[in-house]
């Protein structure tokens, strides 16, 4: 497979990459490091450094929290309007700026411009979401079933969060956080993924210019998370952890959160399946698979990973699948006709290059794909695999790449069984044309979200997050969003 590589970024520097030196952001100011250290950035595509960000040490943790306890009450106390038209302002301007944006993720992040422009319209809605439900935070009143006495219950900000944040959906995932805590009354610490952190740096600024008051959202990037994270979670001041990333550093997490019982939001890992019944409409099923395993490359926590195709079609299903996986175009992330970009580092490489062996060495085959592509940038290319056996390793892991494993079954009660054997649950696809049938198989599949007929499940306007080791608490939705980041206060009134 040919792949169209780039040598290296244009010299005029289009994504002005040289103003990220400038330093954190921290208290409405771009201060240095307390350290000397410089965390490298690195374009997938080229393996080209184009960027170096400041690496925050546990001092400057703690001067994140202490601006971000100072902006704490001005920000509580500011009226619901108020902090409703700031983030009005934060959408307006994403959209304004949603072309450089775009651009500047696909290069740090590899994925293709399309899909970068998706993520920019998408991680721009929390703000136009949230900027609606701002206003809309309400108590409530009643009697007491004993009568007399008054229930009240108050809706408060939580406190102080720290917000980590993954490489795979710089913006969106960020927004998701960010937005739903400034509306509810919160401040912030935002710890990007060191990949990707240049997206984070500048949606930063475009805060700031939209009114945001200095401390309100606080950035700092860091090599040595551990040690940084614990010592933010260390501090009595802060109350919320907010992590997306995987199952296994969100425990890790939650231990930590634990030592200062501190409430967590947790989006971990998935490992979804994708069920298509004998009477789905097969060009749809196929057009939904194309979006849920290769949005971003298959680099998404809702990515289908496997892929349960019923006997009757599965010959067809699989002839007409590998063929547009197949053609496919490969490519640098900010070429306007990549369809699949690189993999963000050699190691994501390296992890899709094992499960693809261990599944062929179980007697898979390759009808595309199936080896590493030669050249500079991490590459994979789009790969279809078929007699996968279920005790593959790529059957319990995610596979974070775009590597579609197919599976035959011939029941409703097999395919039901074989997609909760995981210990993850976030996301689910169903094809089906019998209605009853897909509301029965969804309301039994172990997932938070579910797909029916659809290969995007993702809506700010609908609850996010999963079940099993995939998460606790949800992000988005009409309140649940919002939830996450406020203490319900009842108070106890006889008058």
């Amino acid at each position: 497979m040919n792949v169209n590589q780039h040598s290296s970024h244009p010299d005029h520097d289009p994504f002005g990459l040289s103003s990220f030196a400038r330093g954190l952001y921290i208290g409405g100011a771009w201060r240095p490091a307390a350290g000397e250290g410089r965390i490298q950035v690195i374009d997938p595509s080229t393996e080209a450094v184009i960027a170096a960000v400041p690496d925050a040490t546990a001092a400057d943790a703690a001067a994140a929290v202490e601006a971000a306890a100072t902006a704490a009450e001005g920000w509580r106390e500011t009226p619901p309007r108020k902090r409703s038209e700031i983030l009005r302002r934060c959408f307006e301007l994403m959209v304004e700026r949603s072309e450089a944006l775009a651009r500047l993720i696909s290069l740090e992040n590899g994925k293709a411009l399309r899909d970068a422009r998706g993520e920019v319209a998408y991680a721009a809605e929390f703000f136009r979401w949230n900027a609606e439900e701002a206003v809309r935070i309400s108590g409530e009143f009643g009697i007491a079933p004993a009568g007399g006495n008054r229930i009240v219950v108050d809706y408060q900000p939580i406190g102080i969060c720290v917000l980590i944040t993954p490489w795979n959906f710089p913006a969106a995932m960020a927004t998701r956080k960010i937005a739903p805590a400034l509306a509810a009354g919160c401040t912030v610490i935002l710890k990007p993924a060191s990949e990707t952190p240049l997206t984070a740096y500048a949606l930063a600024a475009l805060y700031q210019e939209a009114g945001v008051p200095p401390g309100v959202v606080n950035v700092m990037t860091t090599s040595t998370p551990g040690p940084v994270t614990a010592a933010m979670l260390a501090d009595p001041r802060v109350r919320k952890l907010s992590f997306t990333g995987s199952t296994g550093v969100g425990r890790t997490l939650l231990a930590e959160a634990a030592k200062n019982v501190i409430s967590c939001s947790m989006e971990l890992g998935g490992n979804a399946p994708f069920i298509v019944f004998d009477d789905a409409d097969i060009d749809a099923a196929i057009e939904g698979l194309m979006v849920a395993k290769m949005r971003n490359a298959g680099e998404a926590c809702t990515a289908a990973n496997r892929i349960y195709v019923q006997s009757g079609i599965h010959d067809v299903f699989v002839e007409k699948f590998a063929q547009r996986m197949a053609a496919l175009r490969v490519g640098p992330g900010v070429d306007l006709d990549t369809e699949c970009g690189p993999m963000i580092t050699r190691k994501a490489v390296e992890k899709i290059e094992r499960l693809v062996a261990d599944a062929i060495s179980r007697g898979a085959r390759a009808l595309c794909g199936g080896r590493t592509i030669s050249g500079r940038g991490f590459f994979y290319p789009p790969t279809v695999l078929v007699d996968v056996s279920p005790a593959s390793d790529m059957g319990c892991e995610e596979i974070f790449g775009p590597v579609a494993p197919l599976y035959r079954f011939q029941s409703e009660a097999e395919v039901i069984a074989a997609a909760n054997d995981t210990e993850y649950g976030l996301a689910a696809y169903i094809y089906t044309r019998d209605i009853g049938r897909g509301m029965r198989v969804a309301s039994k599949v172990e997932a938070g979200m579910i797909a029916l007929n659809r290969g995007l499940v993702s809506d700010p306007a609908a609850p996010f997050g999963g079940v099993k080791q995939s998460g606790l608490g949800r992000e988005g939705g009409q309140h649940h969003g919002i939830a996450e980041f406020m203490e319900a206060k009842y108070i106890a009134a006889s008058f």
